[in-house]
């Protein structure tokens, strides 16, 4: 069979792999970046569903809109003004999660071997959508406050000028870390100098646990003074459910318009269901205690991960401390190989995802994400000693 040029970019998914052991009740799996399945809301949803109009219902059932269903675009706009996001000359687009969004932006901006500057690590599906539409992707290492700005300026430079700058600010995939607000206005400054894009991903941003971080929040096409240089992805994945499959876009009309066209050739138009159910639950008022009460819960589990790292990990071994989010990212030493300690790891019942699956180029390969997020507490110290246990035998 003759595959098209544009799927030797393709990298087998660790992800789509590692997902199976997510639901191997023998492996204790930190390798699913989810949502806690005792979370949901499940019976805040199922009540607001029973008071749905009967002919709204009916509708739920049919066709929608490609950019999204009127109502439900109403509510997203009055919580997107709520955290300060700005409408005026920026459109909304409902999409099939957020990483349809991400494809959708690419698709529309990127032709073969046009350059993207990404963080490195970053998140595995972004990196899978500018690959396939065969963009040159280049890493930018991160420090604990961000992108480093001397390196991301010296990548600008060295080359063909990047479509775009991708960054996930707020308790990034993987690396669980939050961009400082001087780092923010440092990284704005960059893309003003320079003339460029920002694709600004959110997935995270409200799930915040730390007090101190609280107001590092507000994304940056917020505070920028020229948002059309941002274009704004954020997701009903992580506070509703991934199984909603919504995700939106704010960015310039221009572009919006530009991605509708191209999601009418993908899907026609997402889920009209869930998107009755998501406009239903903006309206009732009770995501914001909804998420409060999430803030806790993963606050506990992280603090049980990390305290479970600095009992057993060795020296020579570090990681990050998160503020909000699912992640914590661990780095080896620089000649060790997660893919070694991953595969005692697993044999012993542990399971983590291995650095190289984050690298844009897919060769870095010492660090080790772990998903605090959908663990079970009461294993969380277990499987951290036998990835511990395993990272000793390598060493």
């Amino acid at each position: 069979m003759q595959f098209a040029k544009s799927t030797e970019k393709m990298r087998k998914s660790e992800i789509r792999e590692l997902m199976k052991l997510a639901s191997d009740p023998t492996i204790i799996s930190f390798s699913g970046g989810m949502p806690n399945n005792d979370l949901f809301p499940v019976e805040v949803m199922d009540k607001i569903a029973e008071k749905i109009a009967p002919q709204l219902k009916k509708a739920a059932f049919q066709y929608g809109p490609t950019d999204g269903l009127p109502f439900l675009k109403e509510s997203l706009a009055k919580y997107l003004e709520s955290r300060g996001l700005p409408l005026e000359g920026n459109k909304i687009l409902i999409t099939t999660g957020a990483q349809q969004a991400i494809n959708l932006i690419t698709r529309v901006l990127i032709d073969p071997e046009d350059r993207i500057i990404a963080e490195n690590p970053s998140f595995i599906g972004s990196l899978a959508a500018f690959n396939s539409y065969d963009a040159d992707v280049c890493g930018v290492e991160m420090d604990e406050d961000g992108i480093n700005i001397s390196d991301l300026e010296a990548q600008i430079k060295a080359g063909k000028k990047p479509k775009f700058i991708y960054v996930i600010p707020y308790f990034q995939n993987p690396a669980g870390t939050i961009y400082t607000p001087k780092r923010k206005l440092e990284l704005l400054e960059i893309i003003k100098k320079y003339d460029l894009l920002l694709l600004e991903d959110d997935p995270y941003g409200e799930l915040w646990f730390d007090e101190e971080v609280k107001d590092w929040i507000t994304p940056m096409k917020a505070i920028s003074g020229d948002s059309e240089r941002i274009m704004y992805v954020g997701t009903f994945a992580k506070v509703l459910g991934p199984g909603f499959r919504l995700g939106y876009m704010l960015a310039p009309a221009e572009l919006v318009d530009k991605c509708e066209l191209a999601k009418q050739s993908q899907d026609a138009c997402s889920s009209s269901y869930t998107q009755v159910l998501a406009d239903a639950y903006l309206r009732s008022g009770e995501l914001p205690n909804y998420v409060a009460s999430l803030r806790p819960h993963y606050k506990r589990r992280a603090k049980i991960m990390l305290d479970a790292l600095e009992k057993y990990m060795p020296k020579g071994v570090s990681w990050t401390t998160p503020h909000g989010g699912f992640f914590i990212w661990a780095t080896l030493p620089e000649n060790m190989d997660s893919s070694e300690v991953f595969k005692i790891a697993v044999k012993n019942g542990a399971a983590f995802v291995i650095g190289s699956a984050f690298d844009p180029k897919g060769i870095k390969n010492n660090g080790m994400r772990l998903a605090f997020s959908g663990a079970d507490e009461s294993k969380i110290e277990t499987g951290i000693k036998i990835i511990s246990d395993a990272v000793k035998e390598v060493m």
